[in-house]
C-alpha cells in the first residue's frame, strides 16, 4: 500500500475507531470506600510513631498493634478512641492490623500549649471522668491549673473528680472548702495508706488521671495497677516535678475498668473554650447567659457591665456563690489566674 492511501485511510477514522488508553492520573476515582463488615472492635490504648496498641474487643489480654488505612486519611487516633480494625488482628509478633473506621467519641479531653495557640490538642477520647491530681505539699497547690482542668472537663463532657495527693504533709480543709460549692467529688489520699477510696471511684469505668509532674500521679498508678510498672518521678530541690510520662497510655484495672496515665503536664491552654462553653456546665445561668449583649464574657463589672448573670444571684446566696466560682473558671479561661507552668 502507498503512502498516500495509508493517509487516506487515517483520514476515514473517526473517534470512535481509535481506542486511547487513559493515563494513570485521569481515571475517575470512586467515592465508595470498602464496608469491612468482617472488621474487629477495638479500644486503642497507647500511641507510638505512627503505630496504634488496640485492646480487641476491649480485652487488654489481646492487644494488637495497627496502623491507620490510607482510606482515612490524617484522621486523629488518640488513646481512648473506639476503633474497627481489619487485617492481621492475631496480635502475633511483627504483625500489623489496620484501623479503618474511628466511632464518634463521647468525650473528649483537649488542650492547647497556651492561651493563643490555635491549635487544640486531643488528650483522650471517651473518659467518662476526668481525676485532676493535685497535691497539698510538694509542690504546692495550684488553683488556677486546677480551674482549668474543670473548664477542660465541663467543656469535653468528662465529670471532674478533684484527687488531692499527700495529705500526710499538709490538711487538706482548706482548699477543698474552695471547692465545696461546685458539687465536686473529692478524694484524698497520703502516701502511707491504700488508695482505696480512689480504688473504687475508678472501678468499672474509663477514667483520665492529669496533673503536673511531681504531684503523685505516677505512684497512684501503680498503686492502682500494680504491673504498670510507671516510672516515678522526683521532686526537684525548686519545687517543679520532672517529666516520667511521655505519653498517655490506657492500662487496666484489675476490677475491671481503665485508667488512662497523661504525661505531666507543663501546660494547659484554653484557646479552644469560648465563654459560654463554661456557662453550660452551670445550668442555673444558661437561660440568663442567652440575654447578655454580644460578645459577652460573662464575668460582670468592669469587664462586662451589662451581665445578665447578675440578675440570677437574686435568687439566693447559694446562687451568688455559684456565680462567683463560674466567674472564677471564666477567669482561668481568660489567663486571670494564678495558673503556672508546672
Amino acid at each position: 500500500m502507498s503512502g498516500r492511501s495509508r493517509r487516506d485511510d487515517w483520514r476515514r477514522l473517526d473517534e470512535g475507531d481509535v481506542r486511547v488508553r487513559p493515563g494513570r492520573g485521569t481515571r475517575p476515582r470512586s467515592k465508595r470506600r470498602p464496608e469491612h463488615a468482617d472488621a474487629r472492635a477495638a479500644m486503642v490504648v497507647g500511641v507510638d510513631r505512627g503505630r496504634w496498641t488496640c485492646a480487641l474487643d476491649g480485652d487488654p489480654s489481646r492487644e494488637v498493634v495497627a496502623m491507620r488505612a490510607r482510606e482515612l486519611g490524617r484522621t486523629p487516633i488518640v488513646v481512648g478512641d473506639l476503633v474497627d480494625l481489619v487485617g492481621d488482628t492475631s496480635g502475633r509478633p511483627d504483625t500489623l492490623a489496620r484501623v479503618v473506621r474511628v466511632a464518634d467519641r463521647s468525650s473528649v479531653l483537649r488542650r492547647t500549649a497556651d492561651d493563643t495557640d490555635p491549635y487544640e490538642r486531643v488528650v483522650v477520647a471517651n473518659a467518662e471522668q476526668l481525676i485532676i491530681v493535685c497535691s497539698l505539699a510538694d509542690p504546692p497547690p495550684r488553683t488556677g491549673f486546677i480551674d482549668r482542668c474543670l473548664v477542660a472537663a465541663y467543656t469535653g463532657g468528662l465529670k471532674p473528680v478533684l484527687c488531692l495527693t499527700k495529705s500526710d504533709l499538709a490538711s487538706p480543709d482548706e482548699l477543698a472548702g474552695a471547692y465545696a460549692d461546685l458539687d465536686l467529688p473529692i478524694v484524698i489520699t497520703r502516701h502511707d495508706e491504700e488508695p482505696d477510696a480512689l480504688r473504687k471511684r475508678l472501678a468499672r469505668r474509663v477514667s483520665a488521671l492529669v496533673g503536673h509532674s511531681g504531684v503523685g500521679k505516677s505512684t497512684l498508678v501503680n498503686r492502682l495497677v500494680p504491673d504498670a510498672d510507671r516510672a516515678i518521678g522526683a521532686v526537684s530541690a525548686i519545687g517543679k516535678g520532672r517529666h516520667t510520662s511521655v505519653t498517655a497510655v490506657a492500662l487496666p484495672l484489675p476490677g475491671g475498668g481503665w485508667v488512662v496515665d497523661t504525661p505531666g503536664i507543663r501546660s494547659f491552654g484554653l484557646a479552644h473554650v469560648e465563654p459560654d462553653d463554661i456557662v453550660a456546665a452551670f445550668g442555673e445561668f444558661v437561660e440568663a447567659a442567652e440575654e447578655c449583649p454580644p460578645g459577652c464574657g460573662h464575668r460582670g463589672p468592669p469587664e462586662d457591665p451589662d451581665c445578665m448573670l447578675d440578675v440570677v444571684t437574686a435568687d439566693g446566696e447559694a446562687t451568688a456563690v455559684r456565680l462567683a466560682s463560674l466567674r472564677r473558671l471564666l477567669a482561668s479561661r481568660a489567663g486571670l489566674d494564678d495558673y503556672q507552668e508546672g
